[in-house]
């Protein structure tokens, strides 16, 4: 079993991951390579989830973890938690839904959706690895 000081560092990869997986299927998608689209889409939501899973896992064991910069860092880090703590309650029940549509090959109502859903997962996933970065990396170290 992995070591609870380990899950931040895996976390910051799954939202690398996804948000790579993402990007990669947004180019697919848009060149009308459905299939590897949906391969990619189907990787995002699986890393995603495992980083939910594992971000869950931590925070149950460990708590909030406090920020201890100062100064001007200390309001963008909070600027950028904030958005992104927000987003990412909404961008559940909207990849849900995104997903569900697709699989169902309900197409239109996929796109309509997913013009919403990507940009906003896509953001989540990288200000994820912003604030890992800021919390963990840019503070002091014990």
């Amino acid at each position: 079993m992995l070591p609870l000081a380990y899950l931040p560092t895996l976390n910051a990869a799954l939202n690398s991951a996804s948000a790579l997986l993402l990007a990669a299927g947004y180019l697919f998608i848009l060149s009308g390579r459905v299939a590897a689209h949906r391969r990619c889409m189907l990787a995002a939501f699986t890393t995603s989830a495992l980083f939910l899973t594992s971000y869950l896992i931590y925070h149950y064991n460990v708590g909030s973890v406090p920020f201890s910069g100062r100064g001007w860092i200390r309001g963008l880090y909070f600027s950028i938690l904030i958005s992104h703590t927000i987003l990412a309650a909404a961008i559940v029940p909207l990849v849900l839904i995104t997903l569900t549509r697709a699989l169902k090959s309900d197409f239109l109502r996929h796109r309509k959706i997913a013009r919403w859903t990507l940009p906003l997962w896509f953001y989540v996933s990288v200000t994820g690895v912003i604030v890992y970065w800021m919390l963990y990396q840019l503070g002091p170290r014990p």
